[in-house]
């Protein structure tokens, strides 16, 4: 078995103000630090051989925290970049409603749609995903171990979804993720599949590191 875990950055000012940030390149708070100072504490003894991070700055230094702890390197990869949120990069919750009432409603619950100049989740699901695949290719140390990979709350959800291979309807059955909280899997040999072939299985959502 294989485990994987998704950790979500620490806060950032734009979270604390509920402002959206998709790829604009922000970095952590105070709070945004401590809280990853803590996971760090609690990754410890989780058998984490490999951390990849987003590149934006604010996944970048929650890992680089991590990784200090652990004695870990850090590898970076822009396809674990948070959704490209388009027109609504940098706008707060109340300015994107008043543009249209019940829009993000409605992109939250429609993960094929963008909003304008935007990615959908369904695209950001589709450029994450080989990340994983090329990780279970590459890493033979895996096995009984556990892989980390420090990204955003809209990655992650999306990449969940599309390794549980849910369908379009099910995805926003995921509701938000906390910072520093993580995404849960294990990647278990398929019964019956072709040689190599692996099933994901969620042990957990929204839960913090060693929980």
């Amino acid at each position: 078995m294989r485990r994987l875990i998704l950790l979500r950055h620490g806060q950032t000012d734009y979270n604390a103000t509920r402002r959206l940030q998709g790829q604009l390149d922000t970095t952590l708070s105070d709070v945004g630090v401590a809280q990853a100072r803590a996971a760090a504490e609690r990754a410890k003894g989780l058998g984490v051989i490999r951390i990849v991070s987003s590149d934006l700055v604010r996944a970048r230094r929650t890992a680089e925290i991590v990784a200090e702890a652990l004695g870990l390197g850090v590898s970076l990869d822009a396809r674990l970049r948070e959704t490209h949120l388009g027109d609504w990069q940098g706008k707060t919750h109340a300015e994107v409603d008043s543009w249209r009432e019940g829009i993000r409603d409605y992109w939250r619950n429609n993960p094929g749609w963008a909003p304008p100049s935007g990615e959908s989740r369904l695209d950001v699901a589709r450029r994450a995903r080989p990340v994983v695949d090329e990780l279970m290719d590459a890493e033979e140390k895996w096995d009984g171990a556990a892989v980390l990979l420090v990204a955003h709350g809209g990655t992650i959800s999306a990449l969940t979804s599309n390794l549980l291979d849910l369908g379009e309807a099910q995805y926003p059955l995921f509701k938000g993720l906390n910072n520093t909280a993580t995404s849960q899997l294990a990647a278990v040999p398929a019964s019956g599949g072709e040689p190599g072939s692996v099933t994901w299985y969620l042990e957990a959502w929204n839960r913090e590191l060693g929980r």
